[in-house]
């Protein structure tokens, strides 16, 4: 299958459009720059040059493709209801050129703010409220009722070899920035975590297996407690760790304290069966607790 990838050369991209490559598939990747388009090349797959923004360049590369992964998104969580709106534009470009073809369609998602302190599964719906700009899943998944295979791949905090784990990586940019380690209370609040080499077999087993409106959880580990995460980081930075009330984490957080004092734990329990899918990694707290995980 020659498959459209946008983000492909990103943190997770690199993985999937490996895992992709390794089990016979052609992946054609979306660049924006040269250096992302060096990447690509050297791993095996094809250029697109283009972006987010340049729905044209989306149109033609899902229209000239067997299946389309959609792992692009702009991380700026100062603009994140307006990078927000870009995902859906550009969802909808792509989603548009597929209808009828029947074509696997895999947008991005998360398992968090979908419902608060519950075990999320596959099987649980994400809330439409307005206080929760991004809707890439919604906006993905409306287009199985106009012929097209689409599914969601919600991730949890992905982790994995480059130094970068989701949010996580935002936790310690805040804590190299204050000078200290924090978490909110007691630190109890869980968050789903995945390895990005499971996480990219997951959605190249979804690519080749998933079902029409398929909601996968790309989840190894359903809940690490946020002090553990806290500790671990505090070590690395060599920074105090200290709790903070939750009336403090806008100052402490910033734009990310939206995220910071959410409880996200996530089953994939579905998602193993339905895909035949089992994580194998090295879990979150071992991985980035070794030596220079968060090195610059």
């Amino acid at each position: 299958m020659r498959v459209f990838v946008t983000g492909a050369a990103g943190f997770i991209g690199k993985a999937t459009t490996a895992a992709l490559i390794a089990n016979g598939h052609q992946v054609l990747g979306l660049a924006r720059s040269d250096a992302n388009a060096e990447a690509l090349q050297k791993m095996g797959a094809e250029v697109h040059r283009g972006s987010l923004e340049d729905l044209d360049s989306l149109r033609k590369g899902a229209k000239e493709t067997d299946g389309t992964i959609h792992l692009a998104f702009i991380h700026d969580f100062s603009k994140f209801a307006e990078n927000s709106q870009i995902d859906k534009r550009a969802i909808e470009a792509m989603g548009d050129v597929l209808e009828g073809t029947d074509k696997p369609f895999i947008v991005t998602s998360g398992t968090g703010l979908i419902a608060p302190n519950v075990m999320i599964t596959e099987e649980m719906r994400r809330d439409t409220s307005p206080r929760i700009p991004r809707v890439s899943e919604q906006a993905g998944l409306a287009y199985a009722k106009r012929g097209v295979r689409a599914m969601a791949m919600r991730l949890p905090q992905v982790h994995g070899a480059e130094g970068k784990a989701g949010l996580i990586t935002h936790l310690v940019e805040v804590a190299r920035q204050k000078g200290a380690a924090a978490y909110i209370g007691d630190g109890s609040q869980r968050w789903a975590a995945g390895h990005r080499l499971d996480v990219a077999r997951l959605y190249r087993l979804a690519l080749e297996k998933g079902a029409v409106e398929g909601i996968y959880h790309a989840v190894g580990e359903e809940g690490v407690p946020m002090r553990q995460i806290v500790d671990v980081i505090g070590r690395a930075l060599n920074v105090p760790v200290v709790s903070i009330k939750p009336e403090e984490a806008g100052d402490y957080f910033g734009p990310f304290a939206m995220f910071a004092g959410l409880d996200m734990p996530a089953s994939s329990a579905l998602t193993q069966q339905w895909l035949r899918w089992k994580p194998k990694e090295i879990g979150l707290i071992a991985d980035i607790g070794q030596p220079n995980y968060f090195a610059r």
